[in-house]
């Protein structure tokens, strides 16, 4: 069995690398389509103030957009040296979208990224445009087929396990690829990403408004970004809406435990708007209850109701009871595959495979299992509460602000006052952090909710590492941790500092602000007569 601190030690290093990987993620889908949005309006207008925007907004998608890659690998090795047995379990899945995310989305985004920074005086407008805007197809397509490998994650579908070979094995890619939890996920995610990007442009424009500094393209860059966060704002809390009601029928663990609802309760149900949950007296502390928005929220009705956590406790006792004898038959099958009544067992009780690997973990006999192994087994099916319950509303907050900011911000831009308010540019740019913020938030709802599975439902978490050492495990998570700080104190350092240099002005001879900088353009060569020779 696997040692439970290689496993712990083996979660906190994915989240911490995950967490880091986040930052840069978001932002280079919300850049990518301001840039492309910017540079459409250059070419339809061919004023040249828009090309100097697009090629400066650029330079700092670059920035982000080559740490997001640096941290991204490293991330993905993490599959095959911390979490191997999982990797064997479902990698015929699993791997399958990576492997077109890296192939075509990612191959696509990469390519096309330096042509775009590097040929704006190599290419035709039209065929610039063009760039910009596979670029930022490139980079949403990679998060697609991403959420597309987290969302069978989530929402096992398109798969069945094979008790011959132990693996689970893909039936349907279709169903894979459209699984709502993936499909929500993914706009909801992309449509976040928008709204950070819209909050970094909008952040650094009221910057440089503060100190009166390129004031042509700090408003113009100002209104487009507000432009676009208000809209991308509506579209996440939207979108949101949509992804709790999937969550409700995909993961009800989940649900219960972003609302704090330990109890079932008949309907309307009430909303918990401030809670302190205490998992193990299984009690709120101090809730403060808003009558009949539960209901509302996650059933769309006054009549609907979502089962509390007392009720999918005991729903999983009945799942780990079933799924007992299937992983008994899996034992005599992996000796033996031929054995019809093993393989009979199996299939009969094949649904809750998962629920039996669950209760090995405190009964490695199942034969000798006891009614309160398989209740704690069955509390073990309940993720952290109060990190679920909490995340899920500082998310929330966030993103009622930025929709409060977005919506000031568009009325003062749209009458010109924009500048006179140096109250709301100063907010603008403390509002940075905040997007960065409320997506952390959110991946640790997403990904903490689904505990204690790596697959909900079929692949428990503690099953799912490989089998290292404490001390190797302490060793690379204080590697990882380190060299992702270096990354991020990189991506700090080099954005303050183009920030600080500013767009080119017009005119310029390669000063402060020029995207390429003088030391990465190309030299002039010397002409020379065909046949001639050149000294020194």
């Amino acid at each position: 069995m696997i040692n439970g601190t290689v496993v712990d030690l083996s979660r906190v290093q994915f989240a911490a690398t995950a967490l880091y990987h986040f930052l840069f993620v978001p932002l280079t889908l919300g850049l990518s389509f301001l840039l492309a949005a910017i540079e459409t309006v250059y070419v339809t207008t061919g004023k040249p103030i828009y090309k100097r925007m697009a090629m400066f907004w650029s330079r700092l998608f670059m920035i982000n957009f080559a740490l997001g890659v640096a941290t991204g690998l490293t991330m993905e090795f993490q599959f095959g040296t911390n979490w191997s047995f999982y990797s064997s379990f479902v990698g015929d899945i699993f791997g399958a979208p990576l492997a077109i995310e890296g192939l075509m989305a990612f191959f696509m985004e990469s390519t096309f990224v330096g042509l775009m920074v590097f040929g704006w005086d190599r290419l035709r407008k039209g065929q610039h445009l063009a760039v910009t805007w596979l670029v930022a197809l490139g980079s949403n397509l990679s998060a697609l087929w991403i959420l597309v490998a987290n969302g069978f994650m989530q929402d096992p579908r398109g798969a069945k396990f094979d008790p011959v070979t132990m693996r689970m094995h893909l039936t349907s890619f279709q169903q894979l690829i459209f699984s709502p939890d993936a499909q929500s996920k993914f706009v909801h995610t992309s449509i976040a990403g928008y709204v950070t990007g819209a909050m970094f442009v909008a952040g650094i424009s009221a910057f440089y408004m503060l100190r009166n500094r390129h004031m042509d393209i700090a408003k113009r860059s100002f209104r487009i970004a507000v432009l676009f966060g208000v809209l991308a704002t509506v579209g996440v809390v939207t979108l949101g809406d949509a992804l709790g009601f999937v969550d409700a029928k995909a993961q009800p663990t989940k649900l219960a435990a972003m609302e704090g609802l330990w109890n079932s309760r008949p309907a309307p149900m009430a909303f918990n708007l401030i809670a302190f949950p205490e998992q193990a007296e299984q009690k709120d502390v101090g809730a403060v209850r808003v009558p009949m928005v539960l209901s509302l929220l996650v059933t769309h009705s006054l009549s609907g109701t979502v089962p509390g956590i007392d009720t999918l406790e005991q729903q999983a006792v009945q799942k780990i009871q079933n799924g007992i004898p299937a992983v008994e038959a899996l034992k005599v099958l992996a000796h033996d595959p031929q054995d019809a009544a093993a393989l009979a067992q199996f299939n009969a009780h094949r649904a809750d495979l998962g629920y039996g690997f669950l209760v090995q973990r405190y009964a490695p006999h199942l034969s000798e299992v006891t009614p309160a192994q398989i209740e704690r087994a069955a509390k073990d099916t309940i993720p952290p509460v109060a990190a679920v319950f909490w995340s899920f509303r500082f998310m929330v907050g966030l993103g009622l602000l930025m929709m409060a900011f977005f919506v000031l911000a568009t009325l003062y831009s749209l009458r010109n006052r924009i500048q006179k308010k140096r109250w709301f540019l100063k907010v603008a740019v403390w509002m940075i952090p905040v997007p960065f913020l409320a997506n952390e938030a959110g991946w640790l709802v997403a990904e903490l909710g689904r505990q204690p599975w790596t697959v909900y439902g079929v692949l428990p978490t503690w099953m799912s590492a490989s089998t290292h050492s404490v001390g190797y495990m302490v060793f690379s998570l204080i590697g990882f941790v380190t060299l992702y700080s270096i990354f991020i104190a990189i991506e700090m350092y080099l954005m303050i500092r183009a920030i600080r240099l500013g767009p080119s002005e017009p005119g310029g001879d390669g000063a402060a602000g020029t995207w390429p900088p003088p030391t990465l353009a190309p030299r002039p060569v010397p002409a020379v007569p065909y046949g001639g020779n050149v000294e020194g």
